[in-house]
């Protein structure tokens, strides 16, 4: 190992990169409170305004995939739809299967210049979360309570209120509504019997409620939708805790962009909410079927393209080390020269509830410590 992935591995450089994310999370989300008072005033420029504050902080998870780690992303695509990304407002539908796959949609949302505008239908426990639920709440995400009878009225409020944003935006969406897992795929193909429909073999039954309001919702404002399946080679099982070890990754992300041809625009997804139900089956039937091919050739059928990086998420994490660590070491050399040991020992207690934190965060993201979600839900409607 060398001198730079040794640093990278310590536990310091760890608890250093979360201390400028946590302060300077809260710091921003500080300054999202206090832009709501330009909401009644002139909402657009409170839009404008948080986009560019939550990039600050979602840049900063962006820089440690593409700079810290220095994962590989690349994209498989048609170059005659690769000019538009980013320059429309799209569905972006993702497969749910790593740990850190959320975290590669905001490296392509960054890379396309969305990261700051991106939408995503969440669940409403993220919403508590300080720093990133906080972020998205300024952002107008939409959360839901995964209850169907309750999350309608207000789904659709949340989705219709995007139709006059100011920004282009992507609206990530996971289909499956959880993360796949053995036990979650087995009683979601339970479901798919029960159902007539054809099995998956990588992938769980999309729900299809959701992603029928969001088409219905964001018609003539977004332009296409973009199916993407993630992978890693070689059976890479990515981390966030790999990521902030500085493992490198290398992902492979097919973005498949429907029209006419090779690109259906939204006009011609069903309107129907029955019928967009079955064309949403068909595509993760196609899903299933390049995911088969990439598993038996390593690669999607398409052009690979590497998206160039921005120096943007560097720059931002830059400044915010630049302004919070001085400070920090200042108030450390301090407390050393005083001598005092209840000092000393509160600062130690400061550390390791820090470090507690960090593992904590980190947790959220575990495939193993996920979501029930799908596990007995699934159970339920085959009763």
């Amino acid at each position: 190992m060398d001198i730079v992935g040794f640093l990278k591995s310590q536990f310091i450089c760890h608890l250093l990169i979360c201390y400028i994310f946590i302060v300077s999370g809260l710091i921003i989300n500080f300054i999202q409170l206090f832009t709501l008072i330009l909401w009644p005033i002139n909402k657009q420029l409170f839009r404008r305004i948080n986009c560019r504050l939550a990039y600050c902080i979602s840049s900063q998870m962006v820089m440690l995939l593409e700079w810290w780690s220095g994962t590989d992303c690349t994209l498989y695509t048609d170059p005659e739809s690769y000019h538009k990304y980013g320059k429309e407002n799209a569905i972006v539908i993702l497969n749910h299967n790593f740990e850190i796959d959320f975290l590669c949609g905001w490296n392509f949302c960054e890379r396309f210049g969305v990261l700051g505008s991106s939408k995503v239908l969440a669940k409403k426990e993220l919403s508590y979360m300080p720093i990133i639920g906080w972020m998205w709440y300024f952002l107008e995400i939409v959360f839901c309570k995964r209850k169907w009878e309750e999350d309608r009225k207000t789904v659709m409020q949340k989705l219709l209120n995007l139709r006059d944003y100011p920004e282009n935006f992507w609206f990530l969406i996971h289909c499956e509504g959880t993360r796949f897992t053995e036990q979650k795929h087995q009683i979601s193909m339970q479901v798919a019997e029960a159902k007539g429909l054809p099995k998956l073999k990588y992938h769980l039954l999309p729900r299809t409620k959701g992603f029928a309001v969001t088409v219905q919702c964001l018609r003539n404002v977004v332009s296409a939708v973009y199916d993407s399946t993630l992978n890693f080679r070689n059976n890479e099982n990515p981390t966030l805790l790999g990521v902030l070890n500085g493992k490198k990754y290398h992902a492979d992300l097919y973005f498949l962009l429907f029209t006419v041809g090779r690109r259906i625009p939204l006009e011609e997804v069903p309107e129907d909410e029955q019928e967009c139900s079955n064309w949403l089956h068909k595509l993760y039937q196609e899903k299933d079927a390049f995911q088969e091919e990439y598993y038996r050739t390593g690669t999607y059928p398409a052009v690979p393209i590497v998206p160039p990086r921005r120096p943007w998420t560097l720059l931002n994490w830059l400044f915010w080390a630049l302004l919070l660590l001085y400070p920090l070491f200042k108030l450390l050399i301090n407390m050393i020269n005083s001598g005092s040991s209840l000092t000393l020992a509160s600062f130690a207690f400061v550390i390791v509830m820090a470090s507690v934190g960090v593992r904590w965060m980190i947790g959220v993201t575990e495939i193993n410590k996920g979501s029930t979600y799908g596990n007995n839900d699934n159970k339920q409607k085959q009763k």
